[in-house]
């Protein structure tokens, strides 16, 4: 059975991940790809390395038939998908890729995200995305929020020692890294390769960063209690990738065989042996998260490192493997590359 596929913001970072991953499945057909300013243009004229693609040319949504798709990708700004996903015909499913349903509570969305949401309905019927944790729902789903790139490498690393009672609560300590991608593809002054080539930016820090609200909303839900923990992210010169360092309180050997025992199974989540620790590098362009954990000079701490692709597992990856359990497909299909390296 063939899949009809619409990619909404295709002319986007994750808009153009997703072409990439389909163009190797065997049951998704891309039949719209909608942009804004770029619409009238070929895919391959905005993204050259997908000339080799046969792809229906970049519209404005409105010019999309819903009524022929199956399901549909929103790699839109925040804000835009709330209005849009309301209208649709109910047969079509949806994979949001951005912020607009990962929150549950419309006042959390509105202290995140500065304005009222629009479709609090939807909000109530939207599953989170991170697929290894939500899986049943997600397969029954019509609706499923991606989460945020940086929401889900913390997460993968943390929840199951939050769930499991295996650190103090209070005391967690999330330092990540982020590749340009994640800043997306607008151009911004602050982004110019001069600016950004051989320099370290923190942002958003203070306990000011969006995600934190998924982190709120997701921990304490695993806790039965409030947790806030300190998350500080950092602008690094690559092109792609998300690497977390998380400070807890634990023991060692036990946060390890947590992982270990959770993760057991899981085709894109990879544990590495105690004393060994993942890179950026050895994840990017694949839907593959890797994980690390070693012990601290003083008893009782423990540093666990997360990393993922952010385009990838964190959000377009993450996406197909979502739309696969929606659609009925195997999990994994179309998302079994290997890493690209160097």
């Amino acid at each position: 059975m063939t899949h009809k596929i619409a990619i909404l913001g295709a002319s986007g970072y994750t808009g153009a991940e997703l072409v990439r991953l389909i163009a190797t499945h065997p049951t998704m057909e891309i039949v719209a790809l909608s942009a804004d300013r770029k619409a009238g243009k070929e895919m391959g004229d905005v993204y050259p390395q997908l000339r080799h693609l046969d792809l229906p040319t970049l519209v404005k949504m409105d010019q999309i038939d819903f009524d022929a798709v199956d399901l549909c990708f929103a790699a839109l700004p925040h804000g835009l998908s709330q209005a849009l996903v309301r209208d649709l015909p109910p047969h079509v499913k949806v994979v949001d890729l951005g912020a607009d349903f990962r929150l549950r509570d419309p006042a959390e969305y509105e202290k995140w995200y500065g304005a009222a949401h629009v479709a609090t309905e939807l909000q109530k019927e939207a599953v989170y995305g991170l697929t290894e944790f939500y899986r049943d729902d997600i397969r029954n789903a019509r609706l499923v929020a991606g989460t945020g790139c940086n929401a889900a490498t913390v997460q993968f690393a943390l929840r199951p020692l939050i769930s499991g009672g295996l650190i103090d609560l209070d005391t967690i300590i999330c330092d990540l890294k982020n590749g340009i991608s994640g800043a997306g593809r607008s151009l911004k002054e602050n982004m110019l390769f001069a600016e950004r080539s051989t320099d370290v930016l923190g942002y958003a820090q203070g306990g000011k960063h969006r995600h934190l609200g998924e982190f709120d909303q997701e921990f304490s839900l695993l806790a039965g209690r409030d947790v806030r923990i300190m998350f500080t992210p950092h602008l690094v010169p690559v092109n792609r990738g998300i690497l977390a360092d998380c400070y807890v309180q634990g023991d060692p050997q036990a946060i390890h065989a947590a992982l270990v025992e959770r993760y057991q199974g899981e085709p894109f989540v990879t544990v590495l042996p105690l004393g060994q620790l993942p890179g950026m590098g050895h994840v990017t362009g694949s839907n593959i998260c890797q994980l690390g954990v070693v012990g601290d000079r003083v008893p009782g701490r423990a540093l666990v490192v997360s990393t993922l692709d952010n385009l990838c597992k964190g959000s377009s990856g993450q996406a197909m493997q979502n739309a696969n359990l929606m659609l009925g497909e195997d999990e994994t299909t179309g998302l079994m590359l290997a890493p690209v390296f160097p």
